[in-house]
């Protein structure tokens, strides 16, 4: 099998609801989609999800990547020698994750549909399903509430609620979050937007409500004060911001900074370079969640399939497609009561682009 073909598509995509995190706020994101051909009948795609501070770059920058790079060298191409492509190509798109991803979603989805089966069990295919949270992002008290009521009303058993500007009031959601709703599970994300000491404050004033996951309280370039964090807190402390690289994980695992590890393929590097990352943490003792940045449906149906083929990896957040308007690949995997199941089709689960 040999690719012949290559071409992308640009989607400008808007967020039906605006959100906010510690340091931005986010109403719309550019994906692309590459499309690769093979002198067979088999088509693979893939998903690019550029963002400048996750992925280290622009989407001008990804589009003259595909037809500078990716398009010229992949050209001719055997995919299953993906191991030898992706270490060539990495070597010249430098630090351009998202544009590595694309390529990478490609290959297993070409390869995967070569075998005939979905790529979850192509990887391994540990589990069926997963169930994922939803993100509320830094709103009101009031308005974060009425929210969480509508995410519970269909089904979600897992909020994800972003905080960072106000310790206080983060303190106060949280409380009357669990009040609320006592029986759904709650993880926070400070995004960077804490101090070490209220990051321990924070977690003895809501320690009666069993946060299951606090996710990177502390800016990603002073890692010691994440260790600081995790050393005083009786909660899995998790990194995000601070995780892009294998050595990342490396490092953080060998000065034990964190207990648990965010994936996103995006900011990684796609499926191949994740399975090195989930492997260093699982033999450091660190558990894995895969998380998103805003993707279509391609994406995130990419992130579902490696989480469902690795037993270290228990936790979820892959509601990045939740919130785009229009999106091209809507139905490529099912969201029942906040639980995900993969299609059964071959690959990634396309069916028709």
């Amino acid at each position: 099998m040999k690719i012949t073909k290559i071409s992308y598509e640009r989607l400008d995509l808007k967020l039906s609801e605006p959100y906010t995190i510690a340091y931005e706020t986010i109403g719309k994101s550019t994906n692309f989609i590459l499309k690769l051909e093979t002198d067979g009948a088999l088509v693979g795609y893939g998903c690019g999800s550029p963002d400048k501070s996750v992925t280290g770059e622009y989407p001008e920058e990804v589009e003259e990547a595909i037809k500078s790079i990716i398009i010229p060298y992949l050209i001719g191409k055997n995919p299953f020698t993906y191991a030898l492509i992706l270490m060539e190509l990495k070597a010249h798109l430098g630090k351009k994750a998202s544009s590595l991803t694309m390529v990478d979603m490609a290959l297993y989805d070409l390869i995967s549909k070569k075998a005939d089966v979905p790529l979850y069990q192509f990887l391994g295919g540990y589990r069926k399903s997963i169930p994922t949270s939803i993100t509320i992002g830094i709103l009101p008290v009031g308005e974060t509430l009425r929210q969480a009521d509508r995410f519970v009303q269909q089904g979600f058993s897992i909020l994800k609620i972003k905080g960072g500007h106000s310790m206080l009031e983060d303190i106060e959601k949280m409380t009357r979050l669990h009040e609320r709703h006592p029986h759904i599970t709650l993880r926070f994300d400070g995004n960077q937007g804490y101090s070490v000491v209220d990051s321990v404050t924070f977690v003895k004033a809501t320690a009666h409500i069993g946060i299951e996951i606090f996710e990177q309280p502390t800016k990603m370039e002073k890692e010691e004060r994440l260790g600081q964090v995790t050393l005083q807190v009786d909660i899995p402390v998790m990194a995000d911001e601070s995780l892009k690289t294998l050595t990342d994980v490396f490092r953080l695992a060998q000065n034990e900074r964190v207990n648990m590890v965010n994936i996103k393929l995006m900011k990684v590097g796609g499926i191949s370079e994740a399975k090195h990352i989930n492997s260093v943490a699982k033999a450091a003792g660190l558990e894995s969640m895969i998380g998103c940045n805003d993707e279509c449906a391609l994406g995130i149906s990419a992130g579902l399939h490696f989480a469902l083929s690795r037993p270290n990896i228990h936790f979820a957040d892959l509601d990045g497609h939740l919130d785009i308007v229009d999106d091209p690949f809507e139905g490529m995997f099912r969201l029942e009561k906040g639980v995900l199941y993969p299609s059964d089709v071959p690959g990634l689960g396309v069916i028709d682009f």
